[in-house]
């Protein structure tokens, strides 16, 4: 198992090498990790014990964020080390202050494992949802270093309850506890042999509820805002702008819209603004404008919208035209629906948001029409599932408690 396996991390490795020069991902996966040895000597020279938590990307990230901001806190003394897997992780997060040290994870060749676990040393390693590294598993068990997973899932359709998984899902051994997110994933880890396990539910929801209760006040969004219904679209591409801009010319609503594209490339933001029919101003020059006047609000700079949604009376989530929908508790957690596109089974989130009414997803712009002029006409309903969406968040929060005091007890 074990020559296999590297010998399929090789092939991995390699591919990147050669995929390099024309793929920007895999050159940045390169590059990020030149020195990093280096980086990892120097840094571990600040504090005296480290705790290490690892996420593949941004999503785990934000998983495992409220844990490692409470350890923090309960242990201001401990450096916290912070790797990614992914680019699309490391290049957005590599600033936070919330951790000591942020780099790429190395990797997982066991030579690249035994270097890395005698320079940092951790007291206790946190892996976030995904990322089963062979031998970083092995090693840290057989060197008696505490080994959590948070914020787990278990699908049915996971590698580890297939035939070609079976060898594989011996690294679970390695654990000391999992904390997943629902009674299914309990019990198919029970089917697997693996018992240390407890329902903690999913981090994110603390976190979407903490950021609702910081949100900022927006001065040219609370102009634009004033006295007004909002529907804010969050996180939309081309597709899902496509069907919401029809609607905008097509049908009268009660609505002024606030749209945040995922990519806000200068074209991509004029393509939005020239091909609206209603009265349409940016952000970035809303101090120029009179913002009051517009009925769209097109947002072109990062890091807004989860204060957006407070302005919102209703709410679009995109991507899920694509391979998959955005954040929906974000918009959730502020006692708002969430509509979104077709591709959203594999998140659970939006799964539930449906089953309590406080989701919809439309298929194509007929049923977002149909959606959207049901919940503009029938108030009551609205307010309906404005309540589901807020009580399924806050009735989900608590996992961080759950995780940190166990966590302290085996510091």
């Amino acid at each position: 198992m074990n020559i296999l396996y590297t010998i399929i991390i090789g092939l991995y490795y390699f591919g990147i090498m050669l995929s390099a020069p024309f793929n920007r991902k895999a050159a940045r996966m390169l590059t990020g990790r030149r020195g990093l040895f280096r980086f990892l000597r120097d840094g571990m020279a600040k504090k005296d014990a480290w705790i290490w938590f690892h996420c593949a990307s941004l999503g785990e990230f934000e998983q495992g964020r409220p844990v490692m901001e409470r350890l923090r806190k309960e242990r201001p003394d401990t450096g916290i080390l912070l790797t990614f897997f992914s680019p699309s992780g490391y290049e957005v997060r590599k600033n936070y202050a919330g951790a000591d040290l942020v780099c790429y994870l190395p990797f997982d060749f066991p030579w690249n494992v035994k270097k890395f676990l005698s320079l940092v040393k951790p007291r206790m390693a946190v892996f976030v949802k995904y990322e089963f590294w062979h031998h970083y598993l092995k090693a840290m068990a057989h060197r008696g270093i505490p080994l959590y997973g948070i914020s787990v899932i278990i699908r049915e359709n996971h590698p580890f309850l297939k035939w070609y998984g079976r060898s594989y899902r011996k690294v679970l051994h390695c654990f000391d506890h999992l904390f997943v997110q629902d009674e299914d994933s309990k019990r198919r880890l029970a089917r697997m042999g693996i018992t240390r396990v407890s329902v903690a539910g999913d981090t994110r929801f603390d976190r979407v509820v903490e950021i609702a209760r910081q949100a900022k006040k927006i001065e040219p969004v609370e102009r634009f805002a004033s006295g007004e219904k909002i529907l804010v679209a969050g996180s939309t591409w081309p597709p899902d702008e496509e069907i919401l801009l029809k609607y905008l010319h097509e049908e009268e609503n009660p609505w002024k819209w606030i749209v945040v594209p995922h990519e806000i490339h200068e074209q991509h933001i004029r393509n939005i603004l020239e091909h609206s029919r209603v009265q349409a101003c940016r952000y970035s020059k809303a101090g120029e404008t009179n913002p009051e006047k517009c009925r769209l609000l097109v947002i072109d700079n990062i890091g807004m919208l989860s204060s957006l949604y407070r302005y919102a009376s209703l709410s679009y989530v995109g991507g899920g035209f694509g391979r998959g929908i955005h954040n929906v508790l974000e918009a959730a957690a502020y006692g708002i629906p969430v509509i979104f596109g077709p591709h959203y089974q594999a998140f659970r989130e939006a799964v539930e948001l449906i089953k309590r009414g406080g989701g919809f997803p439309v298929n194509n712009y007929s049923e977002l029409k149909t959606r959207l002029n049901m919940l503009a006409r029938q108030p009551e309903t609205l307010a309906r599932s404005s309540n589901a969406a807020g009580t399924f968040v806050h009735k989900s929060t608590g996992a961080t408690e759950i995780i940190v005091g166990k966590l302290l007890n085996s510091y």
